[in-house]
């Protein structure tokens, strides 16, 4: 692929949309139906249409699933002028995600900065082409908000680390290859006592039990480390220097989850709260949502989505143009959560009894999928922090506010 200039950008479309329209698998026309169809990657995920497989295998040869990061380590080496004209043209297709990854949205990003170049080389191509599915050790029993107070223990043993200890709210650990985790090797300090390590989730002494949802859904999992054996080069950054990757990671945590990277949605979350009520409600003579009490609310949401949309975009540039995304990460995830779920609650609104649905026949999958991503959408506020958590970021980092004794 040509390094096009800003001249050249029309050039890099016509060959980035001949590319996509011959690559683009015709059986992934249809928007997800649901979490199933997600391309998770990674060597346990299994899909009914191996062209998912197919259309994550062909954008990571590209490099074009994380098209900005560096060519050698894997990524696509595009500017950001040309990646925005992939997204514009992937829009244009009405194209699939071609991967879904914790190492995209959260790994990678702390690699590039915190990585050996050994690291960078071993695990950020596997992450780009998805061969390798992640999970976040983060939150214990007894460390959820205050995630610095966490007690998984790690021992230096010489040749290698032994790690015990328990977590819990691991999403998908039950399905990930590897894992990012956070554990205590000095216990003497708090913040300072915590390091950042990777290993797999095949480790002997490593054991994850999904935990059931109200959804019905088991996204999560509490994970159990008993006398885990990890090499020591799998440690990122300093020993003792965990804390400072954690809070970077957290906050790209936060620009995913504010950009739309919730999980758990159902076959209704797929489509806008607007065309679902059209569909289920009817339109009037002027072509509007029958119900005017609904239509009002659904076309106050749209606005705010927009305007939540513009915000992200000028938060993204902002990051890109400095050092990456800020506390302000925080704000913008506070009111993603909430809109998700407003969007989730009119979705089973406008199906009306068909929005209720949860198993039988006499409903569709996306019908069937309303009500479980509604009652998913209950732990927007809680994951990548809480809201309470993240509201008192923004008093402190954003607003310059001093805690009153």
């Amino acid at each position: 692929m040509a390094d096009f200039g800003g001249a050249d950008l029309e050039a890099f479309r016509a060959e980035t949309r001949a590319w996509l329209e011959a690559n683009y698998p015709p059986s992934l026309k249809e928007p997800m139906a649901s979490e199933d169809d997600a391309p998770w990657g990674g060597r346990k995920t299994s899909y009914s249409n191996p062209d998912i497989a197919l259309w994550t295998k062909r954008m990571g040869e590209k490099g074009w699933t994380a098209p900005t990061w560096p060519k050698e380590y894997g990524g696509g080496g595009l500017s950001k002028e040309e990646a925005k004209v992939l997204d514009q043209e992937l829009k244009r297709l009405g194209a699939r995600p071609a991967l879904m990854s914790f190492g995209i949205w959260m790994l990678g990003p702390v690699l590039l900065e915190y990585a050996t170049e050994e690291q960078k080389k071993k695990f950020i191509p596997p992450i780009v082409r998805g061969e390798i599915r992640w999970c976040q050790g983060y939150s214990e029993p007894g460390a959820g908000s205050d995630l610095a107070g966490l007690q998984t223990k790690c021992e230096d043993k010489g040749d290698h680390y032994l790690i015990n200890g328990q977590k819990v709210w691991t999403s998908y650990a039950d399905q990930a290859d590897w894992i990012f985790c956070l554990v205590r090797t000095d216990t003497s300090k708090k913040h300072e006592g915590i390091s950042f390590v990777l290993f797999d989730m095949e480790s002997p002494g490593v054991e994850a039990r999904a935990i059931k949802l109200i959804s019905g859904s088991s996204p999560f999992c509490e994970t159990f480390f008993d006398d885990v054996k990890v090499p020591k080069d799998q440690l990122v950054g300093k020993l003792n220097g965990g804390w400072e990757i954690a809070k970077r990671l957290l906050q790209y945590e936060r620009q995913n989850i504010s950009s739309g990277g919730f999980g758990g949605l159902g076959g209704a979350s797929m489509r806008e709260p607007s065309e679902i009520a059209r569909r289920y409600v009817g339109v009037d003579e002027k072509g509007r949502i029958a119900d005017p009490g609904l239509r009002d609310r659904i076309a106050k949401h749209d606005m705010d989505a927009r305007a939540f949309m513009f915000t992200i975009r000028r938060a993204q540039a902002e990051a890109k143009a400095g050092s990456g995304p800020s506390a302000t990460t925080s704000i913008i995830k506070y009111f993603a959560a909430t809109l998700n779920q407003e969007r989730c609650e009119l979705q089973v609104e406008a199906m009306g009894l068909q929005g209720l649905g949860w198993e039988g026949e006499g409903f569709s999958k996306g019908e069937l999928g309303a009500m479980r991503g509604m009652l998913r959408s209950k732990g927007n506020s809680i994951e990548g922090g809480t809201s309470e958590i993240n509201l008192n970021v923004v008093a402190k980092r954003v607003l310059g506010l001093l805690d009153h004794q």
